[in-house]
C-alpha cells in the first residue's frame, strides 16, 4: 500500500508516526482542508505532468493553478498532465493520495513558490485519507526536490502566512 511506502520513506527523519489518517476522504483540496482543519490554500497538492518519455511532479499550494506560460518558460515544453493510470504507474500513488514521497520511479520533483507564504503545509501521504504537516524546508528535504519554481497563478493575493 502506498501509505506504507511513504511511512517507510519518512522514517529516515523520524516523521513516519506524524502521518495523519482521517476517517473521511482527503482526496481533494477541499476535503483535505476540512479533514486537517486548515484553509484550502495550505493543502500542498502534487500535480503530475508528462516530462518527455517520463514524468515529473510539481507540488503547489492548494489555491494555485498552473500557469501555462510560466510552465513553458520554466521547462521548455507545454504542460500536459498525466492520466490517472499513468500517475499510479510513475508514482505508485493513486490520484487523491499523490505526494512526492516514497515514489515508485525516480522522477524530478519541483516545489512551487506558492507554498512559501505558509509556515507549514499539508501534503498527502500516499492515500486518499492521509496528510502530514511539514514546513517548506521539510518539503524540500523529504521530497529531494530539484528546485523551487514559479509556475502557478491565482494565489498571489493571499499573503496570510499562516
Amino acid at each position: 500500500m502506498a501509505i506504507e511506502k511513504v511511512r517507510e520513506h519518512l522514517k529516515q527523519w523520524n516523521r513516519d508516526k506524524d502521518i495523519m489518517e482521517f476517517e473521511t476522504s482527503s482526496a481533494t483540496v477541499e476535503l483535505a482542508a476540512q479533514a486537517a482543519g486548515v484553509e484550502p490554500a495550505r493543502i500542498a497538492k502534487t500535480l503530475s505532468f508528462k516530462d518527455g518519455e517520463g514524468a515529473m511532479l510539481i507540488v503547489t499550494a492548494g489555491d494555485a493553478k498552473t500557469d501555462n506560460v510560466k510552465f513553458k518558460n520554466e521547462f521548455g515544453f507545454k504542460a500536459s498532465m498525466l492520466k490517472p493510470d499513468e500517475v499510479l504507474f510513475y508514482t505508485g500513488h493513486a490520484v487523491g493520495g499523490v505526494c512526492p514521497f516514497g515514489l515508485q520511479t525516480d522522477m524530478p520533483v519541483y516545489l512551487d513558490v506558492s507554498m512559501k507564504r505558509f509556515k507549514t503545509v499539508f501534503p498527502a501521504a500516499g492515500s486518499g485519507n492521509s496528510a502530514i504537516e511539514l514546513t517548506c524546508e521539510e518539503m524540500e528535504q523529504y521530497s529531494s526536490s530539484k528546485k523551487w519554481v514559479d509556475v502557478c497563478k491565482g494565489w498571489e493575493n493571499d499573503e496570510s502566512g499562516e
